[in-house]
């Protein structure tokens, strides 16, 4: 009987091993996911093909998963989204990441159930419109039909911060909730004037209507511009060369940082894995948009505004 108590315990040990063994492979507190959803933003805008190009990646380089990156409508719902876990990973502005862990700005409550992995590139608030409407500043838009992005996005709340330190609110403009894409239509038909555009540049909403008419991108002041980054740090002054678009002169704006979320339900094993197949492969997100040559292993963590998840810290402390 003694014999088969020692057999017992023993086999109970050798198992308890295994069990360890095998949570480990899973990486600490978080599952291994083998189909990841990467929620990217509207189809002419720069999250869409760089999340497109991520999920190639991934999938290529990853063994045992799949990634897809669908169309969203980027920062504020991509925050939402992977916070009630309905995907994976996302791209995000850094501000929208930061106010979504306070639960301040569009959000109402605490909204942190994500980590970042990596920032990338800077996203610029663009002030679109057509070279001949008349709107030379800010506070031209004033009366005007103007797209401020979709509803609750990052973009929004560029539109509003930035109108705000002009003492400008909804009720002096017409606005109008719509993407990028939309937006560039509006402003074509002469059904809107202007719009707020946050992307990485050249954006492709932009790019489709110069096509078709001279744009032109309205500069901030320079005391507006300070008084905007006094009060949002994560703005930083971005000065727009007249060759991106072939506008008759360049344009000072604010920019924030594009980067990258992660649930915390992923395994620091897996998200180790996927931010080293990413920053192991830039050349094909390089070769798939302009802003891919801005995402480099020395600056992924410039800007960073929120807890870096542990499995990309894993890679890159080891990376350095």
């Amino acid at each position: 009987m003694k014999r088969y108590s020692l057999l017992l315990v023993l086999l109970l040990a050798v198992g308890m091993v295994l069990a360890a063994c095998g949570s480990s492979n899973s990486g600490s507190d978080g599952e291994w996911v083998s189909d990841v959803t990467i929620l990217t933003g509207g189809e002419q805008g720069v999250y869409f093909p760089l999340g497109g190009a991520m999920a190639r990646i991934i999938s290529e380089n990853v063994d045992g998963v799949t990634a897809t990156g669908v169309v969203s409508g980027a920062s504020v719902v991509n925050s939402n989204d992977i916070n009630d876990g309905k995907a994976e990973l996302g791209l995000v502005q850094n501000d929208i990441a930061f106010y979504a862990h306070e639960g301040s700005a569009m959000f109402t409550e605490v909204t942190n159930n994500f980590y970042g992995v990596a920032t990338l590139y800077p996203e610029v608030v663009q002030i679109v419109t057509s070279a001949d409407s008349g709107i030379v500043t800010v506070e031209d838009l004033r009366g005007k039909r103007v797209a401020v992005g979709d509803q609750g996005s990052g973009t929004e709340a560029n539109a509003k911060q930035i109108l705000e330190v002009h003492g400008i609110t909804y009720d002096d403009l017409n606005i109008e909730f719509m993407s990028f894409g939309d937006a560039s239509g509006g402003i074509q038909d002469g059904n809107i004037d202007a719009a707020f555009i946050t992307a990485g540049t050249p954006t492709g909403a932009i790019e489709a209507l110069k096509a078709s008419r001279e744009v032109r991108i309205v500069s901030i002041s320079p005391d507006k511009i300070k008084e905007l980054t006094d009060k949002y740090p994560y703005y930083t002054h971005f000065d727009l060369p007249s060759s991106v678009y072939g506008t008759s002169s360049d344009a000072t704006t604010v920019a924030v940082q594009a980067m990258i979320i992660a649930s915390k339900s992923l395994s620091d094993d897996q998200v180790y894995a996927m931010t080293k197949a990413i920053f192991e492969n830039l050349d094909v997100i390089e070769a798939t948009h302009a802003r891919g040559k801005d995402i480099t292993l020395g600056t992924a963590l410039d800007g960073m505004s929120i807890e870096l998840h542990p499995g990309a810290k894993r890679y890159f402390d080891e990376a350095k």
